[in-house]
């Protein structure tokens, strides 16, 4: 138990230093591209802005929600708090979605201006080009980076964290080809930046929507997949102590996994070799799905033979 609560916190305390790196780059971009948009005079850039600002919330949920998650199992969390990382990967979903409406809206609003209200809007500056360059580099990085130390602790949540990064460095390069077209072209070629900011925002509602099903699935006590399932049947019924099972079931709980099967056993069978086939599969299933994972069996004898 103490060398789980150990593992983690390491678990914890790289999701929190990556987060905080985050959180640093975030801040400085956040207000770099608000301050271009307002000088260069370009809308596209202050929505980015204001999308960078919805990393602030994400960066923040993922340090608070790996509080909860480094604490042990207790008495009100039996299985541990591993689902409030869960839930703060959809929160993230959720403030993606929002920041892509955000940009839509404003987007649309501004192409409906120039195309039917004949509107001219201020042509950008090249501030604002410059400001949408230092963006796709330093959120590219991010990304990388982040994703990286994600896959590594197993954190669906620091994961997510880094695609969101990703929709940022992609909302930078629809943002850039808008202003960038508005400003070597005229005024004739405003329209682009609004356009770029709508297909960005496309993006980021696909990106939201991949990170959100899978946390919703998790949170409403989805199965492992088929292909998960499938190797827990075939190695319980490759054992040839087992007779039959049945009663399997799987669940995630945040990076985590249970599993519960009820295994039948020969009536002659003594109870110490019946538990030790059964630490046997234990065994082999954290190996697989990690040495944190759940796993529940309940031993019974074979009630067909009793019937034969």
């Amino acid at each position: 138990m103490g060398k789980e609560i150990t593992i983690e916190k390491e678990r914890s305390e790289k999701a929190r230093k990556i987060t905080l790196v985050g959180f640093f780059i975030n801040s400085v971009l956040t207000v770099l591209k608000i301050t271009a948009g307002i000088i260069g005079k370009s809308n596209a850039m202050l929505a980015d802005g204001i999308h960078s600002l919805s990393d602030f919330f994400t960066d923040i949920v993922v340090l608070v929600g790996f509080k909860f998650t480094e604490k042990p199992a207790d008495k009100d969390h039996n299985f541990g708090h591993e689902k409030y990382e869960t839930f703060a990967t959809f929160i993230i979903g959720i403030a993606l979605l929002l920041a892509g409406f955000d940009i839509l809206q404003g987007g649309a609003s501004n192409v409906y201006k120039i195309a039917f209200k004949n509107e001219i809007l201020p042509r950008p500056k090249l501030i604002a080009i410059i400001a949408a360059l230092i963006s796709i580099f330093s959120k590219e990085f991010l990304f990388r980076f982040t994703k990286k130390v994600g896959e590594k602790i197993n954190s669906p949540a620091v994961i997510a964290n880094g695609w969101h990064h990703r929709s940022d460095a992609l909302s930078s390069i629809g943002t850039l080809i808008g202003i960038s077209v508005a400003y070597f072209l005229g005024d004739k070629w405003i329209i682009f930046d609004p356009i770029a900011a709508i297909v960005v925002s496309v993006f980021i509602f696909k990106v939201a929507f991949e990170i959100m099903l899978p946390a919703v699935n998790e949170l409403l006590e989805s199965s492992l997949d088929e292909k998960d399932v499938k190797y827990i049947s075939n190695l319980i019924e490759s054992n040839q102590g087992i007779k039959n099972y049945h009663n399997l079931r799987t669940r995630r709980i945040g990076s985590n996994i249970a599993i519960e099967a009820h295994l039948m056993f020969d009536k002659n069978i003594s109870l110490y070799q019946a538990h030790a086939i059964s630490e046997s599969i234990e065994k082999t299933l954290k190996e697989y799905f990690g040495n944190r994972s759940i796993i529940t069996f309940h031993l019974e004898p074979n009630y067909k033979e009793f019937i034969d």
